[in-house]
């Protein structure tokens, strides 16, 4: 009785673990807006609200899935048209239109004094939906350290003393 217990419950924990993981959905449509800076000039970038459809959110964090391609989007379009690079990009964005809207108001207060800014419109640039339908998983080896090194025994290598 003991062990069916032992594996009930082993079970359980293992479903558990397996479903807690965090997974996208697709949204709907998600408003969003850039905003551009540099470090050399006082000069920054905001474009319009503009909605986007097909965009994927993590359920668990609620982040944008993919924000640093909507990033490059911007950066990509500054650089080559309007001849402006080395601009750091962020984009903010929202489930409904109201909450954009707040965002850029609270953001343009911060940056009304004191800064040229540069209205990008929609005919100018607009952001383009990125596919995340094929999640492409990270590679093995990104983000651990290096196997520490053995000598022709087999037995790992020591650090060499300091003098």
């Amino acid at each position: 009785m003991n062990h069916l217990k032992l594996l009930f419950l082993t079970l359980l924990i293992t479903l558990g673990a397996t479903t807690a993981e965090a997974k996208p959905e697709k949204a709907k449509h998600l408003y969003m807006f850039g905003f551009a800076a540099s470090f050399k000039d006082s000069t920054i970038y905001v474009t319009d609200i503009q909605g986007v459809e097909g965009c994927w959110i993590d359920s668990k964090t609620k982040f944008l899935k993919d924000r640093n391609q909507y990033s490059e989007q911007m950066r990509t379009y500054l650089e080559e048209k309007a001849n402006q690079p080395g601009r750091v990009c962020v984009v903010f964005f929202a489930t409904n239109k109201k909450k954009a809207e707040k965002q850029y108001v609270k953001l343009m207060k911060k940056y009304k004094t004191g800064y040229n800014v540069q209205y990008v419109s929609i005919s100018q640039f607009k952001f383009e939906s990125v596919d995340n339908d094929q999640q492409a998983e990270e590679p093995a080896n990104v983000g651990k350290a290096p196997k520490a090194k053995k000598d022709k025994k087999g037995k790992k290598a020591d650090k060499p003393k300091k003098r």
